[in-house]
């Protein structure tokens, strides 16, 4: 009985949203693992199906994993802007409005530096090449080629269907 005076604590509107994206968070993470899944398996369906000479049934594999690999991309995305919000939740009821933009401006300039030191250096100078490396490159042909005559083709084409494929 000495709980009747014991007052609740009052849940606001900021903590239910805080709660909503933290759970959506949640979500997009455990899609983030089946699409991984998803992913190694469309890879490891493809290297089968190369295995067993289906190249045609093996790049609509690899044409799946792609298109899973950019659906990851966009949920990645998704993930980062649910945190960015529930960031702001968060601090949104404790900060002022300039504090906010200045912390929002520090976010700005951390993509952009992540932006940046993902790209590789762009070399500014042409390699220098060593003097004593020779590259041995075929010789160009100077005569104008022949053309083969319908009869070589068609019995190229002949030999080419019937011959096995080596594995």
């Amino acid at each position: 009985m000495g709980n009747m005076f014991v007052k609740k604590p009052k849940i606001t509107e900021v903590d239910r949203a805080i709660l909503s994206l933290k759970t959506q968070r949640g979500k997009l993470g455990q899609y983030q693992q089946q699409l991984e899944k998803v992913i190694e398996a469309e890879k490891q369906a493809a290297r089968d199906l190369i295995r067993e000479k289906r190249k045609d049934r093996a790049l609509l594999a690899l044409k799946k994993k792609r298109t899973q690999e950019d659906l990851l991309k966009q949920v990645d995305q998704w993930v980062i802007n649910v945190e960015q919000q529930e960031l702001s939740a968060i601090l949104g009821e404790k900060l002022s409005e300039e504090d906010e933009e200045e912390i929002l401006a520090e976010f700005d300039n951390l993509e952009s530096q992540l932006n940046v030191e993902d790209m590789p250096d762009v070399p500014t100078t042409e390699p220098v090449r060593e003097e004593d490396e020779i590259l041995d490159l075929p010789d160009v042909p100077t005569k104008q080629p022949l053309a083969p005559n319908a009869a070589e083709i068609a019995s190229t084409k002949r030999k080419v269907l019937e011959e096995p494929l080596e594995a």
